[in-house]
């Protein structure tokens, strides 16, 4: 087990990555202020879902594998980079329903247990197809792990519950933000059009980002 005084350090530098500009935080802004806060949070524990396939992948070896591997790598990358697309294209024809029968801001419409599931599906395959999260794990995880305290594995795996718990609490509070400013945005016809075509031109940006990557 971690010391504490690691486990504080280690809190404070999830929190200072997860503010930091990168493509999950935008992924989840983007969502949640085209379809509300509802939505943006249920990515938000998918990409959470993510990083505990990271931090195992790490723990039982697997990550170094992949990092390793020139093949592994550019699958997973083009893997993420097409399913960004496919988010794009989505956003670009997405329908514009705005109307004066909006919900009051502040409120998001409910979800069905089958959309919570499929959102949460989306942020797990948007963190699961970026290699370049894989090896940023592989190099930082274990910096962290003191083999004197015990195994290392274990204590990887107990900074990944850390990890997870600074990315829900700063991406929930990004998914909140963004869905009350885009609950404003949809109650224009025009704004949510423009919204609709900037998240895909973000989705797009982020894909060919990844496609580019390197290791």
């Amino acid at each position: 087990m971690p010391s504490f005084e690691t486990l504080i350090a280690f809190f404070g530098l999830s929190v200072l990555l997860g503010l930091s500009p990168g493509p999950d935080n935008i992924f989840v802004l983007m969502q949640s202020a085209q379809r509300g806060w509802r939505v943006g949070l249920a990515v938000v524990v998918g990409l959470c879902i993510g990083i505990l396939g990271h931090t195992t992948a790490v723990a039982l070896g697997l990550a170094a594998l992949v990092a390793a591997s020139p093949m592994a790598f550019l699958a997973l990358k083009l893997a993420g980079a097409a399913y960004l697309l496919y988010l794009a294209w989505g956003a670009w024809r997405a329908p514009v329903s705005a109307s004066a029968d909006a919900l009051p801001q502040g409120q998001a419409q409910p979800l069905s247990a089958r959309q919570a599931l499929q959102m949460v599906g989306r942020g797990v395959v948007m963190n699961a197809t970026n290699p370049k999260v894989l090896i940023f794990f592989l190099a930082l995880l274990p910096q962290f792990a003191d083999p004197a305290r015990g195994s290392v594995a274990a204590q990887i795996v107990v900074l990944g519950g850390v990890f997870m718990l600074a990315t829900l609490l700063v991406f929930g509070a990004i998914a909140l933000f963004s869905g009350w400013f885009g609950g404003l945005l949809q109650r224009s016809a025009r704004a949510q059009r423009w919204l609709n075509r900037s998240a895909a031109l973000v989705f797009m940006a982020l894909a060919l980002r990844l496609a580019t990557a390197q290791r």
